[in-house]
C-alpha cells in the first residue's frame, strides 16, 4: 500500500534517473492530457509532497498520486516491462531511461508556477526537505485543531500532515495507546504523535518492507494492521477490526488492541 515513504523512494529513484536529462518521448495516456507533449524539455527534478509526486520538466509539472494500485517504474531501453502495457498512464523516455507510471490514481500536467493549486492544501510533509521545528509545531497544531474528528481520521487527513496512510495511522494509534475512534479533543499530546510519525517514516524510507515493530521478519513487521483475530504482541488479547472514516465513502479498515488502546 503506497504511503509517504513509498512515494519518497519512487521520487528519489526517478530523480536519480531523469534529472538533468532531456525527454526524447512523452506519451500521456489520459484523455484530458493526451495531446500534451513535453518532448525536448529538460527534467529539472522529481520530488514527493506527502503521497504526491511532482516531476518538473521545462515549465510544466507532471503531478501524480499512486492511490491504491499505482507505481512508477524505471527501465533501460529494450527491457521488458513488469506490468502490462494497458496499465500504463504515462511513458517518459530519455537517452538512457524509460519511466512508466502505471495505474496512477491521479495524473495531470500543470504549469510549474501553479503547482500549489494541486498540492497547496497539504499540511507539513513528514519527509520533506523543509521539515523544521516550525513545521512540526504547525502539524501538531493542525492535528489538535481537528477537534471534531477521531484520532485516526485526523492523522489520515493530509491537510493536517502529509505522508501518512492507513498502515501508519493504525500503527501510530497502537504505539500511542489510543483507540482509533478516540476524539482528538481527548488527545493531550498531538506533538508526540507528529514526532513518532516522522520517526516511523524515516526508519522505513530505505526499506522495501516497512516495519513498525523493528522486526523485519515476514509476519512480524506490524503491531496491529492486518492482524485481526491474532494475539496482540504485547498483551495477547485478540486484535479487533472495524472501519472508520470521514464519511460513508471514505471508510478505511481499522485495527486495534482493546486492552492496550483506550
Amino acid at each position: 500500500m503506497p504511503e509517504g515513504d513509498t512515494v519518497f523512494r519512487e521520487a528519489r529513484a526517478l530523480n536519480e534517473a531523469l534529472a538533468g536529462a532531456v525527454l526524447t518521448r512523452c506519451d500521456v495516456r489520459v484523455p484530458e492530457f493526451a495531446t500534451v507533449d513535453l518532448t525536448g524539455q529538460t527534467v529539472l527534478g522529481v520530488i514527493s509532497r506527502g503521497k504526491h509526486l511532482l516531476l518538473r520538466a521545462g515549465e510544466s509539472t507532471i503531478h501524480s498520486h499512486l492511490k491504491m494500485e499505482g507505481s512508477w517504474h524505471r527501465y533501460r531501453h529494450g527491457s521488458r516491462w513488469q506490468r502490462p502495457a494497458f496499465q500504463a498512464r504515462i511513458v517518459l523516455e530519455t537517452a538512457d531511461w524509460v519511466a512508466v507510471g502505471f495505474e496512477l490514481g491521479i495524473l495531470e500536467i500543470v504549469p510549474t508556477h501553479a503547482e500549489e493549486t494541486v498540492v497547496g492544501y497539504l499540511g507539513p510533509d513528514l519527509l520533506g526537505s523543509g521539515w523544521t521545528s516550525v513545521a512540526a509545531a504547525e502539524a501538531a497544531a493542525r492535528l489538535a485543531a481537528d477537534a471534531g474528528s477521531p484520532v485516526a481520521v485526523a492523522l489520515a487527513r493530509q491537510s493536517n500532515l502529509a505522508g501518512l496512510g492507513n498502515v501508519y495511522v493504525n500503527e501510530l494509534c497502537f504505539l500511542r495507546g489510543l483507540l482509533p475512534t478516540r476524539p482528538m479533543t481527548e488527545v493531550t499530546d498531538a506533538a508526540a504523535l507528529v514526532t513518532l510519525a516522522r520517526r516511523l517514516l524515516l526508519a522505513n524510507v530505505d526499506r522495501l518492507e516497512r516495519t513498525t515493530t523493528g522486526n523485519t521478519r515476514r509476519g512480524q513487521q506490524l503491531w496491529v494492521y492486518g492482524r485481526a483475530g491474532q494475539p496482540c504482541r504485547r498483551c495477547g488479547t485478540p486484535i479487533r477490526r472495524g472501519t472508520i472514516g470521514r464519511n460513508e465513502l471514505e471508510q478505511r479498515n481499522s485495527f486495534w488492541c482493546p486492552r492496550c488502546q483506550t
